[in-house]
């Protein structure tokens, strides 16, 4: 069993990352997950995460914030409490609103851990 604090992680760097989105990575292969990565983003008032697109689905919860998806060319806003689940090759970016912090939890296959 691993347990962890948000509070002791410190926030990886990943290359391409926008200003004011930070990542912990809670819970990756290296504590012995073999099957799923869990990361925490934070997102600062008005910031975004790059638009972009991978192989792999992922699964995020709104923790807290509010803001808006877009994908496929479309944008839904996001609440606390919400779960999304973005399916592989979909483009997509994560946006806070301006004002408020988002932050989200984010589960990725694992052997994919160390790229948005």
């Amino acid at each position: 069993m691993v347990i962890k604090s948000y509070n002791d992680v410190s926030p990886s760097k990943y290359e391409g990352l926008s200003d004011g989105v930070q990542i912990r990575e809670m819970i990756t292969a290296q504590d012995g997950a073999p099957t799923f990565a869990m990361r925490v983003f934070d997102v600062t008032p008005g910031a975004a995460t790059p638009y972009h697109t991978h192989a792999w689905e992922h699964e995020v919860y709104i923790v807290s914030g509010t803001g808006r998806i877009r994908a496929e060319g479309k944008e839904i806003s996001f609440k606390p409490g919400d779960s999304v689940y973005i399916a592989p090759n979909e483009q997509h970016c994560f946006m806070a609103d301006s004002g408020v912090p988002v932050r989200m939890i984010c589960c990725i296959p694992s052997k994919d851990q160390c790229r948005l």
